[in-house]
């Protein structure tokens, strides 16, 4: 397991670190031969593969409600950028390289971010609910995940979560990606918008589902370390059901290990249990 004790380092090496990151993303998109999705068509595909929300608006202390707010406005304009995503056969859908550099210039203003376990707040602030919804919506899809990064700090205790823990993908301009690969024979569009109060993802195909999916953990708990911190564990596993509900196999999607930002043995905090998803 990677060694999780919180590092410091200086503002320099971050941003020296994430300039010679970013570069190298750029380079990787122009020659490392994968065929990237850049279709785009809003009119839906005929078959529904699997669609969730999240609430936009959430009750979390010491964030301020105009950030939720300025990151609906972030939200808008990436979903501008990938909704309507066709992914063919053998194409990759890059999160980053489809929605570009969040610049104040496109439009994009500060928002919520989580830096290092602290929240704090920078331009096109709020992305990663929209990177944790694709990522959700494809494990119940026939893709396949090929590149996602887990959040390194489990920041605010569970609050009416009905997904497990880690089930997300975090995201920062443009070497954390998501990047998803059709490695199946059909079309898939990724299909993403804004309904009252809710963030809507949906993946539609050309072809009916043969399959369902169920999303579950396995081992969750915490960790009391040597150096003080708390870390939160977990296994995400996925069931792959025939339509009629025969359980052809179980298979092993993600392992997550986090520092936990507050104290997870309060009453309160309930650890999530397997469920239908």
């Amino acid at each position: 397991m990677q060694q999780l004790q919180p590092k410091r380092r200086s503002a320099l090496r971050i941003f020296a670190g994430t300039q010679v990151y970013t570069v190298k993303r750029r380079l990787a998109w122009l020659f490392d031969g994968r065929r990237y999705a850049s279709k785009q068509n809003t009119s839906p595909l005929p078959y529904l593969v699997h669609t969730h929300r999240t609430p936009l608006y959430r009750k979390l202390r010491d964030v301020d409600l105009e950030m939720q707010q300025n990151k609906v406005k972030n939200l808008n304009l990436a979903i501008q950028r990938l909704n309507g995503s066709i992914i063919s056969p053998d194409e990759v859908l890059s999160y980053w390289k489809k929605i570009g550099r969040p610049t104040k210039r496109k439009g994009y203003v500060d928002g919520m971010v989580l830096h290092y376990g602290k929240v704090t707040s920078g331009i096109g602030g709020g992305l990663c609910q929209l990177s944790n919804l694709i990522y959700w919506i494809t494990l119940h899809s026939p893709l396949t995940v090929t590149e996602r990064y887990r959040h390194s700090y489990d920041v605010f205790p569970d609050s009416r979560r009905d997904q497990p823990f880690g089930s997300g993908a975090t995201c920062s301009y443009n070497y954390l990606d998501l990047q998803i690969t059709n490695q199946t024979d059909h079309a898939y569009q990724l299909l993403l918008y804004i309904e009252e109060d809710d963030l809507v993802g949906e993946w539609r195909s050309d072809t009916p589902n043969v399959v369902t999916y169920k999303i579950y953990e396995e081992n969750h708990h915490f960790t009391k370390e040597w150096w003080g911190g708390t870390i939160r564990h977990n296994q995400i596993f996925r069931e792959v059901n025939s339509l009629d509900g025969i359980l052809l196999r179980n298979e092993f999607v993600t392992e997550n290990h986090a520092l936990t930002m507050y104290d997870p043995f309060l009453p309160e905090n309930t650890a999530y249990k397997k469920n239908d998803s």
